[in-house]
């Protein structure tokens, strides 16, 4: 099979073309025939590898040799364990705990990464929602959920998960405010955003506005910054980013959490079919739908993380394999 492997952790350049064996299939695993794959933050972060932790499989060199975690196509053959799946059934999901290798023609993966694709979603459709979809889900869940009325704030809001979030978000009864750069920000409106920041122009953790749930995509301000605008009662996650607002999140946000009534912390990646599944009610209602920037071959994946890395993509990039 076609797949694009790297070797080496670095820029774009170290990716290859390269034809491989198809995976073997395991017990409770089930072959993919990939149709379309999508691209998240944790590709770009596994290619350089930074920050440090994520070189902690592969200290020197990457111990999954083929990036991309998003999938969607049918399912070509299943192991003698698999009771949930057949082949031919369409699947999407998400294979960061079956070693990656969504960017590629086959993949195996457990079958609880998997759940039926929505059926009113098409297959490139599908493979923008399980890692992003899943995070934004996880982030307005944290520490209870979102109720009708809240004050909602997503700081990083139109990225992949920030997309997700603010529709979510917004299904829920909430009251959305989406931060994110200017060229963004009629995009965060048209689905659904009730305020928009600019954050180039304003800074949310100065203002006078306190939120009941704050999910941030970005980490662009410590904990403590966030903190000062975050309701008495109120909760927050931080999904991405880096540096020291993430160890200031999984640190202290446990101590200022069972210090008071604002909880803070962490959002930690919980990838599975039970989330999938909510996420496939929302999508069959047409409650939240996937942003796609652009699609890219999979001869292509260099380039399309090449755009990635300009921080300027509204939603997901597709591949298509």
């Amino acid at each position: 099979m076609k797949a694009i492997a790297y070797n080496e952790y670095g820029s774009t350049e170290v990716l290859r073309p390269v034809e491989i064996p198809k995976p073997t299939v395991g017990n409770d695993d089930v072959l993919v025939r990939i149709h379309a794959s999508s691209v998240n933050s944790w590709d770009w972060d596994l290619l350089r590898g930074t920050p440090f932790m994520n070189r902690i499989p592969g200290i020197l060199t990457p111990k999954h040799k083929i990036l991309g975690a998003d999938i969607a196509g049918w399912i070509e053959a299943v192991g003698a364990g698999v009771t949930q799946l057949r082949p031919g059934d369409e699947v999407f999901g998400d294979t960061s705990r079956c070693g990656w290798g969504g960017f590629a023609e086959y993949v195996c993966a457990h079958q609880d990464a998997l759940a039926p694709k929505p059926a009113n979603l098409t297959f490139e459709e599908a493979a923008a929602v399980p890692q992003a979809g899943v995070l934004a889900l996880q982030g307005l869940r944290y520490k209870g959920r979102i109720r009708p009325g809240q004050n909602v704030l997503i700081n990083g809001a139109g990225g992949g998960v920030g997309t997700f979030a603010v529709q979510m978000a917004k299904s829920y009864g909430a009251e959305v405010t989406g931060v994110d750069s200017a060229g963004k920000l009629d995009m965060l409106r048209s689905i659904g955003a009730d305020h928009v920041i600019d954050y180039q122009q304003e800074d949310f953790t100065k203002g006078g506005i306190r939120y009941d749930h704050i999910v941030d995509a970005t980490a662009r301000h410590s904990i403590f910054e966030c903190r000062r605008v975050l309701a008495p009662e109120g909760t927050y996650g931080l999904i991405g980013g880096s540096g020291s607002p993430i160890a200031q999140a999984m640190l202290l946000g446990p101590l200022i959490s069972m210090s008071g009534s604002q909880k803070m912390g962490a959002v930690f990646h919980k990838p599975g079919r039970d989330d999938l599944m909510a996420l496939t009610e929302l999508l069959e209602a047409g409650k939240v739908a996937p942003v796609i920037d652009s699609t890219y071959a999979l001869a292509d994946v260099a380039e399309a993380l090449d755009y990635f890395g300009e921080g300027n993509v509204e939603g997901k990039i597709v591949i298509t394999v």
